[in-house]
């Protein structure tokens, strides 16, 4: 009894200092858990995926290539639906233009940097040695491996502003490169698909579309007035996705499957993004709504993932060389994905050795903020399923998303001590 009385105390004890917090420092707290708590969710629906996608093959049989195909479908959609989003993120002041010269060029080098370290790991620790000169290996793993580069701070954008740091440097200078890094990512995917594809007349189709979408985004940019709730957006993603499935099926009947235009939805998408006239409906509907859109694209891509087992007849093992690598023991695979998880954050640290007007500790908070990964590194390891990319190295990219996401609470936590450590919370500059 005197044991249960302590117990009571203690617990009572904890429900008074709670109560006793200021109001904005409780919603803080509230807001904190809400946001680890998606966190964690991503990586659960993804490990979820990727758990039943080995069961399913076996279980549908027949039937399998047809929840395939419809779940791929779905699968787009949702992409589609994120990366509106995050063109709706996309605000420069476009009269000064040249200022954001500078971050544009440090965002590119800190998506690049993990992406080239994590290439030449991917090449020179999982392949064997004959292989390191193999052109179509170096293809392969260009493409699997920019998963890395892009970075998702929309939690971290969240946490900042709940610290009353919306107008810090930090805040502005890290919204600035996520959203260039995605947007890099996103155009390095056009000479990357060349890569695996070749440099054929579609090509040169495909770019004269990149080429007139960035022009339309650019001119028009903010200035489409559309409601911006969840069913316009959903509603213009699958709208996006038809048109980039039509433009496939139409060229592929005209000049046979091997000879279409397949242009990724990641672009388009982005675009009708930086098109809308930035007018957010924050509502906890709306909020649950896209936070549930997000999970099933995690669940979604984690789905989307071939045999590891590597069966006899797989298409990645057939046709691709990182799909015809041996399955390596769990154990191995799990060093694998943290030495991939260390390479890719620490070239993310590039901003760390810029920026020289500013203090160490908010540069590093910068650097640290660029850690956290998310629903576009996800969408760049579905796209490199379509070129039948496998083997130990597409488990170790899942995996390694999947570490990250759980670290990401422990990422943010650490960017808010350096925050505070430089800004008071009522500081606003």
């Amino acid at each position: 009894m005197l044991f249960f009385s302590r117990k009571t105390d203690a617990v009572s004890g904890i429900k008074q200092n709670i109560l006793s917090l200021p109001a904005n420092a409780l919603l803080s707290l509230v807001n904190n858990y809400q946001l680890m708590r998606k966190v964690l969710s991503f990586s659960l629906f993804l490990m979820l995926g990727l758990i039943v996608s080995q069961m399913l093959p076996g279980t549908l049989g027949a039937g399998y290539a047809a929840f395939k195909k419809c779940s791929d479908t779905l699968l787009y959609i949702c992409l589609g639906f994120i990366m509106i989003n995050v063109g709706r993120e996309f605000e420069i002041d476009k009269t000064r233009w040249r200022s954001y010269t500078a971050d544009y060029f440090i965002a590119m080098a800190t998506a690049a940097l993990p992406w080239i370290l994590i290439v030449l790991y991917y090449v020179f620790a999982l392949l064997p040695p004959e292989l390191w000169t193999s052109g179509e290996a170096w293809k392969e793993n260009l493409l699997l491996s920019r998963f890395a580069a892009p970075t998702s701070a929309g939690i971290l954008f969240t946490m900042l502003a709940a610290l009353s740091l919306k107008k810090s440097w930090i805040y502005k200078k890290i919204q600035v490169l996520a959203i260039f890094d995605d947007l890099d990512t996103i155009l390095l995917m056009i000479p990357l698909q060349i890569l695996m594809t070749g440099l054929r007349w579609q090509m040169f189709a495909i770019i004269a579309v990149v080429t007139l979408l960035l022009a339309v985004g650019w001119r028009w940019q903010a200035t489409w007035n559309v409601r911006q709730d969840w069913k316009t957006i959903l509603g213009l993603a699958v709208v996006v996705c038809a048109l980039t499935q039509l433009v496939h099926i139409v060229t592929a009947r005209l000049y046979g499957p091997e000879n279409s235009i397949h242009i990724e939805v990641l672009l388009p998408a982005f675009v009708v993004g930086m098109l809308m006239k930035h007018k957010e409906i924050d509502t906890a509907a709306e909020r649950r709504i896209t936070t549930g859109i997000s999970f099933l694209f995690m669940l979604l891509v984690g789905l989307s993932m071939p045999l590891v087992t590597g069966a006899p007849g797989d298409t990645a093992a057939a046709t691709s060389v990182t799909g015809s690598q041996p399955m390596m023991p769990w154990g191995t695979l799990a060093l694998h994905v943290l030495a991939v998880s260390l390479l890719s954050n620490l070239g993310k640290l590039v901003p760390l050795f810029f920026y020289r007007d500013r203090k160490i500790s908010e540069r590093l908070a910068l650097s640290i903020g660029m850690f956290t990964r998310g629903e576009v590194g996800a969408g760049v390891i579905f796209i490199a399923l379509g070129y039948s990319l496998g083997g130990p190295a597409l488990i170790i990219s899942v995996l390694t998303l999947v570490l990250n996401l759980i670290l990401t609470g422990g990422f943010v936590v650490w960017v808010k001590k350096l925050a505070l450590r430089t800004y008071a919370p009522e500081a606003q500059q």
